[in-house]
C-alpha cells in the first residue's frame, strides 16, 4: 500500500460500509452476495481517499469475498489483502487457510503460496499453510493388503449417531474387505464434533472391518463446502459439491477406496444435491451406492427426529431409533443439548 491508502476493518453490519463492499464485489463480478448479516468472522478493506479499492473477509480458516478495484489491479494490492488476511488469521492462532475463487484467479493466489486441491470449470479450491492435503492422507490409518483389498468409505455427520447410520455402514462393511467412516469435524452442529466421533466409535465398536476418522478440513467442510451449513442458492451448493467430491476423488485413489456408500437423503435439499454430485462426479473411479434409510416400526429412522425429541423433552420416543450409547449419552446430558437449543443451535437440517 502506498502513502494515500489505508488498511481498515469494515463492520459489515453498518450500511455505510455494507453498501461499499457490496458494490465492489458486484463491479468485479461476485455475485449473489448475502444480505447483512454477512456469514464472515471478519472483514478487511483498503481505501484510497474514503474509496474502497480492495476487500477480503474469512470465515473460520476459509478466505473470501476477496476482490480488488480494476482500475487499481496490477498484483500489489491483491497481495496486500491477502497478507493482511492471513496476517490478522496468524494473531488468531489460525495457520492453515483455504481459498475458494474463479479459476481465472488461479495463478494469482498460487502466486502468494497457495497450493491446488481441486478444481472444476466453475470454482477452484486451494490451500496454504502448515499443513496440506498430503499429511492428512499420510495419518489416515492403513491395512496391511490396502492396495488388494475390496475398500469403501461413508462420510457422515452423525448428530448424533443413529441405528440408521449403522445401518448403513453395516450395508457397507456386507459388499467391501474393509470401511473407512469419516466423521464430518466441523463443529457447527448440535453434538460437537468430540461427541459425535465418540458415539460413531461406540456405535460400531463390534464391526471388525470398520474404521473411524475424524474428516478435518478436508470432506464437507467451512472450505470444502460451507453450503452444508449455510443456506445458499442451488447454483452455488452445485459448484461447491462438485469440488468436494473431486478432492475426496484425490484422497481415495491414495487410499484406494473403490466405492463410497450414502444414505437415502429424503429430508435435506442440500444432502441430497450433495448426493447427486457424488453420483455424477466419483464414478468410473469411484462407484456410489444409495442404501434406501432404516426403518423403525412405520418411521424412517433421521437424526432430526432425535433432536427435536431432544427439543420437544420427549427422548423417550427415539429409544428405537438410536444405539444404546448414543441413547444413555443423550438421557445424561439432556439437559446441556437442551441449552445448546435454547441458545440458538438449529435442530432441522443436516
Amino acid at each position: 500500500m502506498n502513502y494515500s491508502q489505508q488498511l481498515k476493518q469494515l463492520n459489515l453490519k453498518e450500511l455505510h460500509y455494507y453498501k461499499q463492499w457490496a458494490a465492489l464485489l458486484t463491479q468485479e463480478g461476485i455475485e449473489g452476495l448475502p444480505q447483512v448479516p454477512v456469514d464472515v468472522d471478519g472483514c478487511l478493506g483498503i481505501f484510497e481517499d474514503q474509496q474502497l479499492i480492495a476487500t477480503g473477509a474469512y470465515q473460520k480458516n476459509v478466505l473470501k469475498y476477496i476482490a480488488v478495484d480494476a482500475n487499481y489491479q496490477g498484483g500489489k494490492l491483491f497481495n496486500d489483502i491477502i497478507s493482511a488476511l492471513i496476517n490478522t488469521l496468524t494473531q488468531q492462532g489460525v495457520f492453515h487457510f483455504f481459498v475458494f475463487t474463479k479459476p481465472i484467479y488461479r495463478q494469482s493466489f498460487e502466486f502468494v503460496g497457495f497450493k491446488l486441491l481441486a478444481q472444476t470449470s466453475l470454482a477452484v479450491l486451494l490451500e496454504a499453510g502448515d499443513a496440506s492435503l498430503q499429511q492428512f492422507i499420510a495419518q489416515v490409518p492403513r491395512l496391511e493388503n490396502q492396495s488388494t483389498a475390496t475398500i469403501s468409505a461413508i462420510v457422515m455427520n452423525a448428530n448424533p449417531f443413529t441405528l440408521g447410520h449403522r445401518y448403513l455402514v453395516t450395508q457397507a462393511t456386507q459388499k467391501s474387505d474393509f470401511v473407512y467412516v469419516f466423521v464430518v469435524s466441523q463443529d457447527v452442529s448440535l453434538f460437537t464434533t468430540e461427541e459425535r466421533f465418540k458415539l460413531v466409535q461406540q456405535g460400531l465398536s463390534d464391526l471388525p472391518n470398520v474404521i473411524v476418522v475424524q474428516s478435518g478440513d478436508y470432506m464437507v467442510s467451512y472450505a470444502t463446502f460451507p453450503s452444508y451449513f449455510l443456506p445458499e442458492s442451488q447454483d452455488i451448493i452445485e459448484y461447491q459439491t462438485a469440488l468436494d467430491a473431486q478432492l475426496f476423488k484425490k484422497i481415495a485413489a491414495q487410499l484406494n477406496i473403490q466405492q463410497r456408500f450414502l444414505g437415502e437423503e429424503p429430508f435435506s435439499k442440500t444432502t441430497a444435491l450433495y448426493n447427486q454430485a457424488l453420483k455424477a462426479t466419483l464414478p468410473p473411479e469411484i462407484t456410489v451406492e444409495v442404501i434406501p434409510r432404516l426403518k423403525a416400526a412405520t418411521q424412517t429412522i433421521s437424526a432430526t427426529q432425535v433432536r427435536k425429541a431432544i427439543q420437544n423433552g420427549t427422548i423417550e420416543t427415539i429409544h428405537t431409533f438410536v444405539p444404546e450409547t448414543t441413547y444413555q449419552f443423550i438421557k445424561q446430558n439432556q439437559a446441556i443439548l437442551q441449552a445448546r437449543i435454547q441458545k440458538g443451535m438449529q435442530v432441522d437440517g443436516n
